[in-house]
């Protein structure tokens, strides 16, 4: 058991004699409590009960079985802080969606600034996290307009080549003339898609040894922080006194990233100095920190952002494309491994428009509805987030005839609403072809506009901006890897879709398959 455990089971025992006195909902008159959506009940100080005997680890677990006792909106005290949970894809679309503006904001992380830890200071900078206003349109509007938009998305297209030659290289490392099993494919993905992701936020394509040691850092401290940093949202004037090497740990993690990256800011700041002068081949004309150097934030003054601001919003945008987007690849190669009748029929498509020996192109792809469709199905049925960064309400709300008082932190089940009999043939199941004509897919928007039926990137004021970019990459790089491999199931170590949360949820057990390659050689 851990620490944390024995301490709150501790208060527990201190708090008995009053328990039975003292259950509430919060600081809310009994005519609103009877109004917020059924759950369980709650103590002071603890918040629900069903803290105690759940793991803050896997708080999904969780939330399905409250959803499943109390029904598709739920709410629970997390500490002082009362959450609320939605299930269903027609409250989920009332509330971002319909009342967009009530939920586009997000909850204060009391935990950070107590602690004071390393960059945390600069939560409030960050595009994901940062409260709806001013500074966020700011941090937004830059994002979309200067790397999002198609005009600077197409700047890309060579480093997407290059990455293409990379991540087949990586593959084919692995391969033997008697086409075994590479041991680490999903190391290949990751490996390849946060090359991409560094040259488009640093201008660089960077060494392998430099890419490794940013890849170990920035996975350290994501790792670390899910795994680690949840139990200061209890008490964290006391938990960090109880937890201090933890807090030691997280700041030689922050510190670590920050020695590496500013190095590579730097570079690009004397390279803008320069007027963009090429300097050697490896260096491209445009990149993510060249906006970042531009901005004035008009609300503190028309200063320009610090360095460890810069820090975490490069971190933000490496973690944000790099993790989903290489999680989203496993899941899609592990189902096109455990169904080749389906991979054949996807290679039959794209080798139409490739020809025998062609290589895939991004023209090539926006031919192919069947590419389209398997990565639809994968997010439908593997979205890499089971739920959303969390919303607060700016105002109170009702939702299902549900009361969502003001400053309540509110999320959403993503994987629940894809995988909803009522709404879904056999969801459990991979059927591309419903995202074909005539399927039950076939009429669905990604980005919940309309309505939402699934919602890997979210939905309404807080969607993600680069959804556009994910469904790109995933169709570029699903068919490259279909195009150049057969790739073909492991006996002994056959595909298990058993997930394990980590900063996404991934596969428990990481993807192993054989490759054969379609092609002798790869130019």
């Amino acid at each position: 058991m851990e620490a944390w455990h024995l301490f709150f089971a501790a208060i527990v025992v201190v708090l008995t004699p009053f328990l039975r006195l003292i259950l509430f909902r919060g600081g809310i008159d009994d005519q609103e409590r009877g109004r917020l959506p059924p759950g369980p009940p709650a103590v002071p100080l603890l918040g629900s009960t069903v803290w105690l005997t759940s793991s803050l680890h896997d708080p999904v677990t969780l939330f399905q079985r409250l959803v499943a006792r109390h029904g598709p909106i739920i709410s629970l005290r997390f500490a002082s802080q009362l959450l609320v949970i939605v299930a269903d894809r027609r409250l989920a679309h009332a509330a971002l969606v319909e009342r967009g503006v009530s939920l586009a904001d997000r909850p204060a992380v009391e935990s950070a600034r107590h602690l004071g830890v390393g960059l945390g200071d600069c939560s409030d900078k960050l595009i994901t996290t940062t409260s709806y206003g001013p500074v966020w349109r700011l941090l937004r509007r830059n994002l979309v307009s200067e790397m999002l938009h198609s005009s600077r998305f197409r700047l890309f297209a060579p480093a997407r080549a290059w990455t293409r030659r990379v991540l087949v290289d990586k593959l084919r490392e692995h391969e033997h003339g008697d086409g075994a099993a590479p041991s680490d494919v999903v190391e290949a993905f990751h490996y390849a898609v946060f090359c991409l992701f560094l040259l488009m936020c640093f201008g660089e394509r960077l060494d392998e040894a430099t890419v490794r040691a940013l890849t170990a850092a920035e996975r350290d401290l994501v790792l670390y922080t899910s795994s680690n940093m949840a139990v200061f949202a209890f008490f964290p004037a006391v938990t960090k006194h109880l937890f201090r090497g933890r807090l030691q740990r997280m700041h030689a993690l922050q510190w670590r990233l920050k020695e590496l990256f500013l190095p590579l800011i730097n570079s690009r700041r004397e390279y803008k100095k320069q007027c963009g002068e090429p300097r050697k081949e490896s260096t491209f004309e445009h990149s993510y920190v060249d906006t970042l150097l531009d901005i004035k934030l008009p609300e503190d003054g028309n200063r320009a952002l610090t360095d460890d601001e810069m820090v975490n919003l490069c971190s933000e945008f490496l973690n944000a494309g790099t993790d989903t987007t290489s999680t989203a690849l496993q899941w899609i190669m592990a189902e096109l491994v455990k169904n080749p009748s389906i991979q054949s029929k996807l290679y039959e498509e794209i080798k139409s428009k490739t020809g025998d020996g062609g290589e895939v192109s991004e023209e090539d792809i926006h031919g192919m509805p069947y590419l389209k469709a398997v990565v639809l199905e994968g997010l439908r049925k593997h979205p890499p987030g089971h739920m959303l960064v969390p919303h607060r309400a700016a105002e109170d709300m009702e939702v299902g005839g549900y009361l969502i008082p003001k400053g309540a932190t509110v999320n959403f089940m993503v994987a629940e609403m894809g995988r909803d009999e009522e709404e879904w043939e056999k969801p459990m199941e991979f059927i591309p072809e419903r995202f074909l004509a005539g399927g039950d897919g076939e009429e669905v928007d990604v980005t919940g506009s309309k309505a939402i039926r699934m919602m890997p990137f979210g939905a309404g004021r807080r969607i993600c901006p680069g959804l556009n970019m994910a469904m790109l990459h995933l169709e570029y790089f699903v068919a490259v890897m279909v195009r150049e491999f057969k790739w073909k199931e492991v006996a002994g170590d056959e595909v298990d879709f058993t997930e394990k949360r980590e900063f996404t949820t991934v596969m428990a057990k990481p993807l192993r398959a054989r490759l054969v390659p379609r092609r002798t050689h790869f130019g």
